[in-house]
């Protein structure tokens, strides 16, 4: 379905003010076939330049795209700070390219609460591509990863200790790494830095203001074509196939966590230390699924870095599944980001972690049914 651009763009913004009209109408509307790119990085690394480059490269190929350019919301208007005028003025003429600079309504993340909606939106208009740029917030803007299909993040050289201090955040999310302004000194020892964290991850070097690395880029982004809408659903389970085991909690000391439960008449059933996980656990029935604390065994536990950045608390939550091997084998298909392959254990079952990035928000932990 196509939409002239003064019924795209009164939609949109019905869409973002949540009229229940509109959204019922996208509701309606079939699927497109856009590619959903996510274009992510700390303030300064040039994404809005990047995006243009993109635009002005897909164009060249023919391809329509939509951008949304999601930027802080004004005190005084409720509306974007940034206009698309400001930001886009090559591309604004060009009936091609659709821009919409989205405002984040006070939501955290690097999107606002809208943007699904208007990715759907855009999809549904018959774009090629769809071109999200989060508002630059650092670390926290992982929100990105869970509505595009390939997620982008931009770093530029210079950063200095800065890829140590945002790799829990967004340098865990990314497809593909991009240096930007890479003419700058120090290109070379951030490609290192981001070899070293996400060895498996690829990385393009560019220079948006003149356009080069661009077409590298685009050709890394099209090699992931796989787009999560677009794979088939998965064949559903029975309901009662499922249940919840167990929920996670970061605690800083077993000792002291165990004994405010015990107040309350529960009692630890098993201790068990997970040599390759770094952390001590202890695990108490709640009559139904179980409660697991979690201690870090060490500076060096994930865990620790864990209760460093957030403190204690939920962790994650863990759920059986009756299949854990065609679980995964769905999951992977679907795109959605796992942390380790199928291993053992506490007591010895099989277990798989899938990202907070692709769960909605908790890190969320598969375990084979009948291995508990």
């Amino acid at each position: 379905m196509t939409f002239d651009e003064r019924t795209l763009a009164r939609m949109a913004t019905a869409i973002e003010n949540r009229d229940p009209q509109a959204l019922a109408d996208l509701a309606a509307l079939p699927p497109g076939h856009a590619r959903v790119v996510g274009i992510t990085g700390p303030p300064g690394a040039g994404k809005s330049t990047l995006v243009a480059a993109l635009a002005t490269e897909l164009r060249r190929q023919q391809r329509t795209v939509a951008i949304l350019a999601v930027d802080p919301t004004s005190r005084l208007s409720g509306g974007a700070i940034l206009g698309d005028r400001i930001r886009m003025q090559q591309h604004y003429a060009d009936s091609g390219t659709f821009i919409r600079s989205v405002a984040t309504r006070g939501a955290s993340g690097g999107v606002s609460l809208a943007t699904r909606d208007l990715v759907r939106l855009m999809d549904c208009s018959g774009r090629d591509y769809v071109l999200v740029e989060t508002v630059g917030v650092g670390q926290d803007e992982i929100e990105i990863a869970s509505l595009a299909h390939t997620t982008v993040v931009v770093l530029v050289p210079g950063m200095g200790d800065d890829v140590q201090a945002i790799k829990a955040g967004i340098m865990e999310i990314a497809d593909v790494f991009v240096i930007n302004k890479s003419d700058m000194p120090g290109a070379d020892r951030l490609e290192r830095e981001i070899h070293a964290e996400r060895p498996e991850v690829p990385i393009v070097r560019t220079v948006a203001t003149d356009a080069k690395g661009v077409d590298e880029l685009l050709r890394e982004i099209e090699t992931r074509r796989e787009a999560p809408h677009q794979s088939p659903p998965p064949t559903p389970y029975p309901p009662p196939s499922f249940s919840i085991d167990h929920i996670g909690i970061a605690v800083n000391s077993l000792d002291q966590a165990t004994s405010f439960y015990e107040i309350l008449g529960l009692h630890v059933s098993h201790r068990e230390t997970i040599a390759h996980e770094k952390v001590h656990i202890a695990i108490l029935p709640a009559g139904g699924p179980r409660i697991e604390l979690l201690e870090p065994t060490g500076p060096d536990s994930s865990l620790e870095k864990f209760l460093a950045r957030r403190g204690p608390g939920l962790h994650h939550l863990a759920l059986r599944v009756p299949d854990l091997e065609a679980s995964v084998g769905r999951l992977k298909a679907a795109g959605a980001r796992l942390l380790n392959e199928p291993r053992a254990g506490a007591g010895g079952h099989l277990y798989v972690f899938v990202h907070p990035a692709s769960t909605g928000g908790v890190l969320l932990e598969l375990i084979q049914e009948n291995s508990r």
